[in-house]
């Protein structure tokens, strides 16, 4: 777990990352390893959207600062934690099953907004659909689709991702979507080079 955050630090990294972002890029925290008490800290030092792996921490830490932030979900959705999650956010960045879209047809709202989690890289350890279903995954879905969402095979080398990224926003605009949930603090200045409008960070805030 992250502790004894740094409401200046923080401030302060978070400033030096959107400086190097192009307009309109969101900065999400990622705070799966910041504990509930914690989130004060990111509140002072003016971090606004975090996200949440986890559905029982994120009602939690939802409940505990209300109106502090706003919410998205960007962990593995788990389509029996559907209902417990959509009152709390604003957008899940994982959608990538159909047991996930029936329960958005159950509980989402004209208002819910979701974007599709994509294998771009085709791992069969990952979740993600497929690029070649996209468009009938997008067809099936209960709810507004804003936007896609992927996560690269993990590299050292941040050009590593760029084929990805690419291949991300290409699909984006073949689906006229203008979200693009993509890039982590390792890799996130090349997510943006490639079309990036959120870029979900961590260590790169918060050491």
């Amino acid at each position: 777990m992250i502790t004894g955050l740094d409401a200046g630090r923080v401030r302060e990294n978070l400033a030096r990352v959107s400086e190097g972002l192009p307009d309109g890029v969101e900065v999400l925290a990622a705070v799966k390893y910041v504990p509930l008490e914690e989130l004060e800290t990111l509140a002072e030092a003016g971090i606004t959207l975090v996200g949440e792996n986890r559905a029982q921490d994120l009602e939690a830490k939802a409940a505990a600062y209300p109106g502090a932030f706003r919410w998205h979900f960007i962990g593995q959705l788990q389509s029996r934690k559907v209902k417990a999650i959509l009152p709390h956010v604003e957008l899940i960045h994982s959608v990538a099953s159909d047991s996930a879209l029936a329960q958005l047809g159950q509980h989402g709202t004209a208002d819910t907004e979701v974007l599709v989690q994509v294998d771009v890289a085709g791992e069969e350890s990952k979740a993600g659909i497929a690029p070649q279903e996209l468009g009938a995954f997008i067809a099936r879905c209960p709810v507004r689709v804003t936007g896609l969402m992927t996560m690269p095979p993990f590299s050292e080398d941040p050009e590593a991702s760029r084929p990805y990224f690419a291949a991300l926003r290409a699909l984006a605009e073949e689906h006229g979507l203008p979200r693009l949930s993509m890039g982590t603090s390792q890799d996130h200045r090349v997510a943006a080079e490639e079309g990036a409008t959120i870029v979900r960070l961590g260590t790169s805030l918060y050491a």
